[in-house]
């Protein structure tokens, strides 16, 4: 499974989102320090979900990490997040 394919899996089941994009930014990345050749490495994940309402960015942050898991995140070389309810 695509790692694009496991963060939408997680914060589906974690949120079950109105609005939930995830994109695999890896490629314009190549080359870049300590970015794997193999790519799946750099995200961007736009989320929209009433779970999110009245939470602090922060907080909202780290409920998409917490969601994620910490053994999945430590796959990724960088998350980029934009949730709110």
């Amino acid at each position: 499974m695509r790692v694009s394919d496991e963060i939408a899996e997680k914060l589906n089941d974690a949120f079950s989102p109105r609005e939930l994009e995830v994109v695999d930014d890896s490629a314009s990345h190549a080359g870049h320090a300590n970015a794997p050749e193999a790519g799946q490495s750099h995200f961007n994940v736009r989320i929209r979900a009433d779970a999110f309402a009245g939470q602090s960015r922060i907080a909202r942050h780290r409920a998409v990490h917490s969601a994620i898991g910490a053994e999945l995140i430590g796959r990724i070389h960088a998350l980029a997040i934009d949730a709110d309810a």
